[in-house]
């Protein structure tokens, strides 16, 4: 007899305590209590960790922006000493001195490495800021409906009907959520864990706890509606502040790769042809040769690093977070590669 047949078998006596386990039930609900165990821990590990990852690739790599660091970390890596290996065995190490293309193996596994983070997390403070940008108008609505003598879940059910931009496929499962029986404040926070924004959270943390505490629900909702807006609106004030210092970084890079342009193709090149004509002439004393090529590749390298870095700069300048500058290094770098290969 099953662990289960047997407390069937109590119920239908109607008794109100178990009768005393026999040694092979005892053994055999001490098996099943065993596999179940077994079951949930290895469904724990499958969420977690390796496991996850091996379940859900697709999802554990775009989940977070730096997760995709993963993949293209190693793909980086392999992009440069695959690059290093075949350039040193076909040319020699002397390579690594009178030829760029190693640098251009360096710049490829950057931006093998960079670029993939710089997307998703565009495409994610992208789906954020919409996200956050609805949230007002979602909660404002959501008051009037409920003033208006209707009960939250019939008020959700018409404002999921509405149109608010990426929020409305949330507002749509919480309406589902709410028509198969689920609280109102359960709802929310399911709701709020499912944005996964910050804002979302505090807002809905403030709604179920006034719901819970029994205040006016109208209310409520029109505060966070308020909150809402304020730091929204705050958060565009702040970054509409900041655009002129974004600006003034990037036009600061095209004027440094602007005036290295105009240094290496004017100055430094006249200067090359005349101590080339002096040595040939036997003016020894005069002007020494100066290695064109050498000066190329350093100023190069000062363009890409100024690049690199005055994306980071910008920013943390307009949008305070460092990952957020990675678009523009990546973008930076890639106008003074091109620079340098293709113009200079």
């Amino acid at each position: 007899m099953s662990f289960k047949d047997h407390f069937k078998n109590m119920i239908n006596r109607g008794d109100k305590t178990p009768p005393p386990l026999k040694s092979a039930e005892l053994s055999s609900v001490e098996s099943e209590v065993d596999e179940i165990t077994t079951s949930l821990e290895r469904e724990r590990q499958a969420q977690q960790g390796m496991g996850k990852f091996l379940k859900h690739p697709l999802k554990v790599l775009t989940e977070k922006p730096v997760n995709i660091l993963i993949l293209s970390l190693p793909l980086a890596l392999i992009v440069l000493i695959g690059g290093f290996v075949m350039m040193v065995t076909s040319n020699g190490i002397q390579v690594l001195f009178t030829s760029t293309v190693i640098d251009d193996f360096v710049i490829f596994a950057i931006l093998i490495a960079v670029v993939p983070v710089a997307v998703l997390d565009f495409s994610e403070q992208w789906r954020v800021k919409n996200l956050e940008n609805s949230l007002p108008n979602f909660f404002r609505d959501l008051a009037g409906m409920n003033d208006s003598g209707m009960t939250l879940p019939n008020a959700v059910h018409i404002v999921a009907g509405a149109e608010y931009s990426t929020l409305t496929p949330h507002i749509r499962k919480l309406d589902n959520d709410m028509s198969w029986g689920a609280g109102f404040v359960e709802a929310m926070y399911r709701f709020g864990k499912e944005l996964g924004t910050p804002l979302a959270d505090r807002s809905v943390d403030l709604i179920a706890k006034a719901s819970k505490a029994g205040g006016d629900i109208s209310e409520v909702l029109r505060a966070a509606a308020k909150d809402t807006f304020e730091v929204v609106n705050l958060a565009q004030e702040r970054s509409n502040n900041m655009l002129i210092y974004v600006i003034i970084v990037l036009v600061s890079f095209a004027v440094f790769l602007f005036v290295i342009a105009i240094l290496v193709s004017t100055f430094l090149t006249t200067m090359a042809t005349a101590g080339a004509s002096a040595t040939s002439a036997g003016a020894r004393g005069f002007m020494g040769q100066i290695d064109l090529f050498l000066y190329k590749r350093l100023f190069s390298h000062a363009a890409m690093l100024q690049g690199i870095f005055s994306g980071l700069v910008a920013g943390q300048m307009g949008e305070g977070r460092v990952l957020a500058g990675l678009k523009y290094s990546a973008i930076m770098l890639l106008i003074a590669w091109i620079t340098f290969r293709f113009f200079i």
